[in-house]
């Protein structure tokens, strides 16, 4: 046997020897052949430069470098699922579902919502691809160097896998490793880590992969995405994902109904604390994909997924004080300050009071003792106080009246909880608060400035806005603290670089009230650059697609205040991209302007991503469902049954995707 032919059985054996530890958990040699074959391969390796693969498992125990993680769109959106906390939510949820694909008979896939870092990984032609992390959901960071070091994500697939797919999981990290972590930690005198998630998270970032490598990371894998994947169920999804050598959760379960759905939450609720993982609870999926592709998705969520979360763990503790904190948009948020207390695998200091009204309503009081919950599982919240605990001199609490950082009067607006700052201008946490906005990874995506940057700008008189920011020497910026002549070229670099931010990103990063992600983008695409959108007046602004009247105030409100107006032509005169620049602009046409589509189905020429993008780029819109305002249905094969019903009794046209060809064609 030549050098080449041993080294591919190695790495062939070696790989099959992984697969049944980490992803099997049925380990059929020893830990010590294991490493005397890792070891004779890197041996050959080394020797043998010419035979290098990036697939060998040699690489997964790391050595790669990476200083700064390439930001990488998603080919495909990772959504966020919508969260149900009781039965009655999954029934009503089921009702939606029905109203749209028809009253039949719905099968579900329940797996266990595990607690982790989401990630999304490539695969082409069998081999790993390219690993990004969720991020915002359009764009995450490109981690793969640390990602290939878990063993359980396969480097080579087998059987018969697609040419191209993505591949959704979680990386999480067991109990038991966890433990072992800190234990290690605490032996050299370090402080131990606070939860296996944001461990796990953290750990995806860490730029020595040698250092992942020596973590006990695991990668549990639930969803797969791309185009022709010939999959008809979720459940039989799942089992391919086996079968090309992922580590898929043996619990998850097919359901019939939503009584063996409730069957499965209430076996998991109490086993779930058996489990090696964290997991908060139960991720329901229509089971057949034809009916997935029918429900389709919100802005924010697949309408064909709900995510059950098991009761919050609740704790008692007492309340210090209550501290106010003023937002950018001027809101005051109460904050209650408690005695430590561990609760849901952290130490909680701080719980939200959200505004005066529930304090009123729970009726909370300095040295009360409090029950706190994490508010699904994510932020603490007092729910309840222990009124029995309570001492005899107790006072009710009373409301600020003043701003507790620029003693102006607060207002409260009729219709609204919160009470409001509106010295909007002169608020230091709120101009604080708008920079950061502004430089936020959504927005300009400024490199080299973070928000105790921004706070440590503002303090020493160099910025009060964001237009400021374009003004910025670096001979002002290294005397500050933590700074450093490098540091300081690379934030000036970011601020200049982020002149090529397109226009849509650009007016979300001003800071509208009300104006978010999708709503900029609305009104970038309609009146395509920002002189547009402050001429527009209130009844213009109504008119554009999903722009409601509380937005349209806000934006005529913005573009009336002589301050902003003043700071937006400080930004052109800058070269920030104030209108929508050829080469990012998707429109094509306004043929279909004013028409709203509705598609549904299985298509030859099209995928259905690739035809609403073809409606919207012409001026069209996409209907989620078929209503009296519905210009045409565009129906592929297996078109829901409930669907084509509707579109005829409400005279809808129906076309094919040819048909809408010829549309689009004249």
């Amino acid at each position: 046997m030549n050098v080449l032919e041993t080294i591919t059985r190695l790495r062939v054996e070696l790989n099959q020897h992984n697969y049944n530890y980490y992803t099997l958990d049925n380990p059929t040699i020893s830990d010590y052949d294991f490493d005397i074959k890792l070891k004779e391969l890197q041996e050959l390796e080394a020797k043998h430069p010419e035979f290098f693969d990036e697939n060998s498992p040699t690489l997964r125990v790391g050595g790669t470098i990476t200083k700064n993680f390439e930001t990488v769109m998603h080919e495909y959106r990772m959504y966020s699922l919508d969260n149900s906390y009781s039965k009655e939510d999954l029934q009503d949820w089921e009702i939606r579902c029905k109203k749209i694909v028809g009253d039949v008979a719905i099968q579900y896939t329940c797996e266990l919502k595990y607690d982790g870092a989401s990630i999304s990984i490539t695969y082409e032609n069998g081999l790993l691809k390219r690993a990004v992390t969720r991020g915002d959901g359009f764009q995450g960071d490109d981690v793969t160097n640390n990602i290939k070091t878990i063993k359980a994500v396969p480097i080579k697939l087998k059987g018969d896998y697609p040419e191209k797919f993505d591949i959704r999981g979680e990386i999480v990290l067991p109990f038991a490793g966890f433990e072992k972590m800190n234990q290690d930690l605490i032996e050299i005198g370090e402080t131990p880590y606070s939860n296996p998630r944001n461990t796990a998270s953290g750990s995806l970032k860490l730029q020595d992969s040698a250092e992942v490598a020596k973590r006990p990371l695991d990668c549990l894998l639930y969803s797969i995405i791309g185009n022709n994947l010939d999959l008809n169920t979720q459940d039989e999804a799942l089992q391919k994902a086996r079968d090309w050598g992922f580590k898929v959760p043996n619990q998850s379960k097919l359901a019939k109904n939503l009584e063996e759905v409730f069957q499965f939450i209430d076996y998991w609720d109490v086993h779930r604390h058996d489990l090696p993982y964290e997991t908060d609870g139960v991720v329901v999926k229509v089971n057949l994909i034809q009916y997935q592709n029918e429900l389709d998705y919100t802005a924010k969520s697949p309408r064909w997924a709900m995510a059950y979360k098991f009761k919050s763990e609740q704790v008692s503790t007492i309340l210090n004080s209550i501290s106010y904190q003023v937002g950018r948009t001027g809101a005051i948020t109460p904050v209650a300050n408690l005695e430590p207390v561990q609760l849901a695998g952290t130490i909680v200091k701080r719980a939200s009071l959200h505004n005066a009204d529930q304090i009123e309503k729970l009726d909370v009081r300095l040295h009360d003792t409090v029950f706190v919950e994490k508010g699904g599982e994510i932020i603490p919240k007092i729910i309840a106080v222990d009124l029995t605990q309570r001492k005899p001199n107790s006072e009710p609490t009373k409301y600020i009246t003043n701003c507790p950082e620029c003693n102006t009067e607060l207002v409260r607006i009729e219709g609204e909880a919160n009470h409001y700052c509106p010295n909007f201008y002169g608020c230091p946490p709120q101009i604080i608060g708008r920079i950061q906005h502004y430089i936020s990874r959504k927005a300009m995506d400024i490199e080299g400035l973070g928000g105790e940057t921004v706070a440590l700008l503002f303090n020493a008189g160099l910025v009060s806005n964001y237009a400021d920011l374009y003004e910025l020497q670096k001979e002002q910026i290294i005397p500050l603290e933590r700074m450093a002549e490098k540091s300081a070229e690379n934030l000036v670099k970011g601020v200049q670089d982020s002149k090529n931010v397109p226009f849509e990103r650009v007016l979300y990063a001003l800071g509208i009230r009300y104006v978010g992600e999708t709503v900029a983008k609305k009104l970038a695409k309609h009146y395509k650059n920002i002189d547009a959108i402050a001429k527009a007046s209130l009844m213009d602004l109504v008119l554009v697609d999903e722009i409601g009247e509380k937005i349209a105030q806000s934006v005529v409100m913005f573009f009336e205040n002589q301050e902003n107006r003043l700071i937006i032509e400080r930004l052109k005169n800058y070269g920030v991209q104030l209108e929508i620049n050829a080469e990012n602009d998707t429109s094509v046409s306004d043929k279909l302007k004013g028409k709203i589509f509705v598609v549904s189905g299985v298509f030859e020429i099209y995928s259905r991503d690739d035809l609403k993008k073809a409606i919207e780029a012409n001026g069209g819109k996409v209907g989620s469902s078929i209503s009296s305002k519905t210009d045409y249905v565009i129906a592929g094969d297996n078109m829901g049954p409930s669907k084509l019903e509707k579109a005829n009794k409400l005279n809808v046209s129906i076309i094919n995707e040819f048909q809408f060809n010829d549309l689009l064609n004249g």
